[in-house]
Order: structure tokens, then sequence, then C-alpha cells
């Protein structure tokens, strides 16, 4: 038997990297998950191959009303919600290819006000609006549990990345309040700070170094990634999905019962330096 039998699991941002770990090892645990994403027809084709296929909708989870109807149709179709995880969100720096280089920011003072709120939606907002869509679910249930994906970041100086930081610094804020305020409906809330995972994001990264740094324009993106692994990992090996996805599933699971206001780092002893 999984640790997660019947128990129904909604997974934001679960289409692909940490979130579709952190399904996989929830469905291998027995639960019914559902994967809510921008993008719809991957989150479909990862909640299908999920061990208990599951559901995959497309939803912008800091659209209030867009949320409310996801949730909704998950639980009409799964009878009911256990588990919200909360990890939709995105960071963005000035090595990140995707940002033209007028809003590249490398601090606070060159960050726009436009690039500030997107990151504060994105990252703080998406689990504002998450943990109060799930919480009356979760009480109709009896209790249950919410996992908030937040960042090393948020306990660490990043000044490439404020705003990124600065956010993930609020979902762990988040996550202790809600915690205290939901105890008494039996609803445990605690954080995951995750370190180096080989997401979309750091490849991101990884490929903007490669053009900025002149030591690492012959290298492939991974193998930089490697690299600041090794010198930066006192473990020496980088975190995945799934390892983000054990410590949600425990989290969740009767075994942390009594575990809540936590927030956990997952980082090979990063944030141990």
């Amino acid at each position: 038997m999984g640790q997660l039998d019947g128990k129904v699991a909604i997974v934001t941002g679960g289409a692909r990297g940490i979130g579709a770990g952190i399904a996989k090892v929830m469905a291998e645990q027995g639960a019914k998950v559902a994967i809510l994403d921008l993008d719809g027809e991957t989150a479909a084709q990862t909640a299908a191959a999920l061990a208990v296929p599951g559901m995959g909708l497309a939803c912008d989870v800091i659209v209030d009303g867009a949320l409310q109807a996801a949730v909704k149709q998950v639980t009409d179709a799964f009878g009911g919600l256990d588990i919200m995880v909360n990890n939709a969100g995105a960071g963005r720096g000035p090595l990140d290819p995707a940002i033209t280089p007028s809003t590249r920011a490398a601090n606070v003072e060159g960050m726009s006000a436009e690039m500030w709120d997107e990151q504060l939606a994105q990252n703080l907002r998406s689990t504002f609006l998450g943990t109060s869509v799930a919480v009356p679910y979760l009480k109709a249930r009896g209790g249950g549990s919410i996992v908030n994906i937040a960042s090393i970041a948020g306990i660490t100086a990043s000044p490439t990345l404020p705003a990124y930081a600065a956010a993930k610094a609020g979902v762990i804020s988040l996550s202790r309040t809600s915690a205290l305020e939901y105890a008494p409906a039996n609803i445990r809330v605690n954080a995951i700070m995750p370190g180096f995972l080989w997401t979309r994001a750091w490849e991101g990264l990884a490929t903007g170094m490669k053009m900025r740094v002149p030591q690492y324009a012959d290298r492939d993106p991974r193998d930089i990634f490697l690299e600041v692994v090794k010198n930066g990992v006192p473990l020496r090996r980088e975190q995945t999905p799934e390892d983000i996805g054990h410590l949600a599933a425990f989290l969740s699971s009767p075994a942390a019962w009594n575990i809540t206001g936590q927030a956990i780092a997952v980082d090979g002893g990063i944030t141990l330096k």
C-alpha cells in the first residue's frame, strides 16, 4: 500500500520539472493527481503517464476565477481534495536569455516595477490563491495538507534575483502563518526549499552563462550546471524533481501528522555554507 492511497492531490505547475516530479511520486504512492498548468496539453500528457492516471488541465493559477473553476472541476471528478501543492512559479535573472537586455536586472535598482510585480504574482500570489481556494475543500474532508514550493533563495541573499527571492521568502512566511491559522481545522502547511535542479529555469541560466562568461563559451549548458553543482553543493550532486516529490509525499502522508509550519531545504547542504 502507498502512503497516499485514497488521497486526491492537486499539483500546480506540474506539467514538467519539479511539479512533474512531485506528481510522479504522489501517484506512485497511490494518490489521484490533477495537474494544473498553463500548458494544458503537456499537463494532460504528464497526468496520463502517471502510475495512477490523473487529470491535466490548462489553468493560469494567478487568475482567481480560473483557479476556482479548475479546482472545482477536479473535486467534482475525484470526489474531494486532500493535498494541495502550490508549485507553480518562475524565476528569471540577468543571465536568463529569455529576458531582453532592456529588462534584465542585476539588482533592485535596475529592475522595472513591472518585472517586480510579475515575479511576485507568479511566485507569491499563486501560492496565496492556491491556499485560499484549497482550504474550504480540505476542511470539508476533515483536514489535509498544503505543500508550498519555496526556494533556498528565500533564505539567502540573492542580488541577481531580488524579486524571486523576496517572493519565495514570502512563500515561507505565508506557509508558517497558514499553518498556525488552519491547525484547528487539521490542515497542515509546510514549505520545501529546493536547491540546484536541472530544470528549464536552470537551463536558461546556464545558457546565459555560456553567452556572457568567456570561460563557458565552448561549454554545454548542462556541463556548466554540473560544474556549478560540483563547486557549490557540499554533497557534490544535483537535486532532482523526484527528491522534492518524495518530501512532498511524506509531508502529505499520515507519517507527518505532527509536522506543520516548517520550511525544509532539499539542497545537498548548500545553505549550510
